[in-house]
């Protein structure tokens, strides 16, 4: 039997980089892919001790990128059982101070991205009866201030996920999940109303869930089949309170990120 083969979008670090490791140790062949070749490079030279790697440097914002990824990983591999749609980018800024190229940037790579990698692995992946997973944020269940491109983005690649389950319910399996916050460069690199990196992190970073449980929880959650995973009491108890007292969670959302040092929110 040929080893499955899953895909890992924004693999260069943080989730991304630990999903490619996870699948690596239990027996997939690996498909790593971002836009640091330098850093993919590394990445596959470790996990090649373990197992089959192919890494594509790839853009998810460009179209010819993402087609490229999966042309490349049916030439190496003959099939592909889970595309994970892992990259991301985040931003913090009111929208009244915001640039609009910030949303276009946001929306680009955590939506656009998404559906470019999706629609050409998809055909693939009903052959194998496989998986499409969306990595998703607190922010695709309800809106969080001074993320307005952020949320739209996750709010968007839910929906679009969704209607894929849908229109394939008996041949493939579709999750989103929501890790809530994970140690990782994603806030280092956030881009801010000028769509400049805000160079540092907001929280701290080490009292947050490490990248390599939160692998671990979404392979255990594609094995199984899960359809939405929120892994918090965080993302849980917004999940809840949301169908019944939305305006709670507006005010507890607005107060928490208005704490945050150097907030946009006056």
């Amino acid at each position: 039997m040929k080893k499955k083969v899953v895909i890992v979008t924004g693999a260069s670090s943080g989730i991304g980089k630990a999903l490619a490791e996870e699948y690596a140790q239990h027996g997939f062949n690996v498909v790593i892919a971002a836009r640091s070749t330098d850093k993919l490079e590394e990445l596959a030279k470790n996990l090649s001790e373990h197992t089959g790697v192919l890494s594509v440097t790839t853009d998810v914002t460009k179209e010819s990128d993402c087609k490229q990824l999966i042309e490349e990983t049916i030439a190496k591999f003959g099939r592909i059982d889970i595309l994970i749609n892992n990259a991301g980018i985040s931003m913090r800024a009111i929208f009244l101070e915001m640039e609009l190229d910030v949303m276009r940037q946001v929306m680009d790579v955590n939506f656009w991205g998404t559906v470019y990698c999706t629609k050409y692995a998809l055909p693939e992946l009903l052959k194998t009866h496989g998986s499409v997973v969306g990595i998703s944020s607190v922010a695709g269940i309800h809106s969080l201030p001074a993320r307005s491109g952020y949320s739209a983005s996750k709010y968007a690649m839910q929906g679009f996920l969704d209607t894929i389950r849908i229109e394939h319910r008996h041949q493939l399996h579709v999750l989103v999940f929501a890790p809530g916050f994970t140690a990782s460069n994603v806030r280092v690199v956030a881009l801010t109303s000028d769509g400049t990196p805000q160079g540092h992190t907001p929280r701290k970073e080490e009292k947050m869930m490490s990248a390599a449980h939160v692998a671990r929880r979404i392979r255990m959650a594609i094995k199984r089949k899960r359809r939405f995973i929120a892994i918090t009491f965080a993302g849980h108890a917004t999940n809840l309170v949301k169908k019944f007292w939305p305006a709670l969670l507006d005010w507890s959302f607005y107060r928490a990120m208005k704490k945050e040092p150097d907030s946009p929110l006056k």
